[in-house]
This record gives structure tokens, C-alpha cells and sequence, in this order.
């Protein structure tokens, strides 16, 4: 079988970082190559596609995916465009990786799982916090009584001005000036649906999907500013929510303006015998049977296919993994664990948190999903 041929959607900070940096290792590319990228800032797919030994360069996405020689895409670009273009890859018959989240709504979500059914299209949807074993061992530890009964959990992320200060903003060339406004003044923006979606993610992981949710919400921080231009926050920065897993079993999830109790992407649990904290089971180091030489057990080269130079690399290693996910499954034909029903339980999680704030009311979820048995 001929290697997929992947083209990545967005030649911004996760399409260079995550997508490019790893497919240009060349060491899978007997299962998948760069075929094509797209980016509508003039210039930048053509710069990318000549540092990264990317064959096609767009700057339209639709003649991507008609002329294009693809199979699939990694849809890198701002999250309130993801359901359309999702929907337009499906529509071609392109398997589609999405970067986090896979859509703003619960709605979308719903609608992009059922034509990709009916097109016979494989979806992956990041952040593949299911895969870390870390999570896996986390879940068995609790199922096995070692912190007692379960009482609480809390996880989630401050937004600080992390994006202001990534290095693929800082110059003058077009693949040194990619703006980041988009993150505080547009659909799919905030904290939440950008950060905090890591901790939900690992959360639902190990205590499988939520029931209900409350929240606070708000726009904190009313402008920002970078490189001289100001723009106003048109999404909100500052939410607190708490969600209803079972009767008296309950989590504190937050997408703060700033600041942070938790380790990113890593929840804390409390039980009646003790406590989980990132990676130690009260006080002493977790160690996953397999693992035993991690340093973390949160480390990107526990995912499998962070191997050599990918390790080396770091940055974004994540989503290199979620994107040979949906690699295998299109060649070998086994379902990944990375499912888009995962994805769009988050989704509702957050969609109905917003709905909460909005209204004063607890919103009962209407999604599920099934952890795999296997993980």
C-alpha cells in the first residue's frame, strides 16, 4: 500500500509545529507523506512548502481538495473553522485529523460523525489524551480502590499570554508573523476551547463521559494587545464550571484569563484514601508497568510513535501521534482510540458550560462516548 498522502490545512503555528516539523523527519514515510499544504496568507503555503520538501502549495482550499494529490488532511487552522472545513474534506472523501477542538458545537460535531459515516471517512479528533498511558494506569489505579471511594477532581488551564510569546510570531517573515489574535476575538476562541480542552480530555478519560454542568463565565482581560495592535476580546477568558459524573462525584474544571492549581492537562484527583497529583499517588511517584524509566508520567515519548527524532523535537509531539492515528487506521483498518465521539463529548461539556453561565441553569449533557476497553 502506497503511503497516505496528508494535506495540512494552515500553515500556522500547529501546521508548522505539529504537522510539518514531524512529517519532514521522514522516517514514516513509508505510511505517510506531505502531500499538499494551504494557507490563505499570500505567500506562506509556497514558504512552507520549500522548507519543508512539501510537493503542492495552495491558497485556496477548495482547489486543494480538488486538485491536491491527497487522501487526507490535518486541519491546523483556527477552531471556528473547522466543522466547514471538515465538512468540505468529508465531502471529497478525505480522512480528516482535526486539531482541538473538532468543532465549536455539539451540533457540528453530530452532523461531521454522520456524514463521515455515510462517505465511509475516517475521523481523528486531538487532543488523544486517551493514549497516554499515564491516564490509562490513573484509571485502574482508581477502579482498584487505591484512592478509596472518589469524591472529587479538579483540572484546566490559565491562558495567560502564552501565544503572544511563541516563536513563530515573533519576526518578520511570513512564517515568523503569524498572528494570534484569533485566540481572544473569535468563534472557537478562549481559553477553554483552546487549553482547557486537554484537561477535560484527560479527565473524561479516566472517569469516562460527564452528566451534567454548571459555570460562571466572562470576558476578564477587555483588550489586548500585540505587536502595537490592539483588538478587543471578543470571547470569553475567565470560566469556572463544575461537572456531575455521578451521584456525589463531582469536578472542578476552570479556563482561567490567568493562573492555574493544576498541572496542564493533568487533573487531580481526591478520594476518601488519598489523592492523585500530576504524577504522584500520594506524595510518591506514579510508575506505569512499561514505563518504569520515564521521568514523566505525563512524557510525549510514553505516546508511540514519539520515537527518535520525534522525541527529540518535543514540541507539539502530540499531535504528530493523533495524526499517525488516523494513519494506521486508514491503512491497517483498526479503529483508534482517538475517537471523534470523544471529542464531541468535550465539546458538549463546553458548549452547555457557556449555555449555564448564560442562563443561570445546570445543563444536563446530551452526548456520551465508550472508552476503549483496550486503553
Amino acid at each position: 500500500m502506497k503511503p497516505i498522502r496528508i494535506g495540512i490545512v494552515g500553515a500556522g503555528s500547529i501546521g508548522l509545529r505539529g504537522a510539518l516539523q514531524h512529517l519532514s523527519v521522514g522516517d514514516y514515510a513509508d505510511r505517510v507523506v506531505a502531500g499538499a499544504i494551504c494557507d490563505v496568507t499570500p505567500g506562506r503555503a509556497q514558504a512552507a512548502a520549500q522548507k519543508f520538501g512539501v510537493p503542492q502549495a495552495f491558497e485556496d482550499y477548495e482547489q486543494m481538495l480538488r486538485e491536491g494529490d491527497i487522501d487526507a488532511v490535518t486541519i491546523c487552522t483556527p477552531i471556528g473553522l473547522h466543522f466547514d472545513q471538515g465538512m468540505q474534506a468529508i465531502e471529497a472523501g478525505k480522512h480528516v485529523h482535526f486539531n482541538k477542538t473538532m468543532t465549536v458545537t455539539l451540533a457540528e460535531a453530530d452532523a461531521l460523525i454522520a456524514r463521515a459515516q455515510e462517505k465511509e471517512v475516517r475521523l481523528v479528533a486531538s487532543p488523544g489524551e486517551v493514549l497516554r498511558p499515564h491516564n490509562t494506569h490513573i484509571r485502574r489505579l482508581i477502579e482498584d480502590g487505591e484512592l478509596g471511594q472518589l469524591i472529587w477532581a479538579a483540572t484546566g488551564a490559565g491562558f495567560g499570554t502564552y501565544h503572544e510569546g511563541e516563536g513563530v510570531r515573533q519576526g518578520d517573515d511570513v512564517l515568523q508573523n503569524i498572528d494570534p489574535s484569533w485566540y481572544w476575538n473569535s468563534r472557537g476562541g478562549g481559553p477553554l476551547y483552546d487549553m482547557t480542552v486537554y484537561g477535560l480530555h484527560a479527565l473524561t478519560s479516566v472517569l469516562g463521559p460527564a452528566r451534567r454542568v454548571t459555570a460562571l463565565s466572562g470576558i476578564a482581560i477587555k483588550e489586548r494587545t500585540f505587536k502595537g495592535k490592539t483588538s478587543q476580546t471578543g470571547c470569553d477568558d475567565n470560566t469556572l464550571m463544575l461537572l456531575e459524573f455521578q451521584e456525589a462525584l463531582y469536578a472542578f474544571v476552570y479556563g482561567a484569563a490567568a493562573g492555574s492549581i493544576t498541572p496542564f492537562g493533568a487533573p487531580v484527583f481526591f478520594g476518601t484514601k488519598g489523592s492523585i497529583n500530576g504524577d504522584m499517588l500520594n506524595g510518591q511517584p506514579i510508575v506505569v508497568p512499561g514505563f518504569e524509566q520515564m521521568q514523566s508520567g505525563r512524557s510525549n515519548s510514553m505516546l508511540p510513535h514519539v520515537t527518535g527524532q520525534h522525541a527529540v523535537i518535543g514540541e507539539e509531539a502530540h499531535v504528530w501521534e493523533d495524526i499517525m492515528q488516523l494513519v494506521d487506521w486508514v491503512r491497517d483498518g483498526v479503529p483508534s482510540p482517538v475517537t471523534a465521539e470523544h471529542a464531541r463529548h468535550v465539546i458538549d461539556i463546553i458548549e452547555s458550560a457557556y449555555r449555564a453561565a448564560q442562563t443561570g441553569q445546570v445543563q444536563e449533557l446530551q452526548s456520551t462516548f465508550t472508552l476503549s476497553t483496550s486503553q
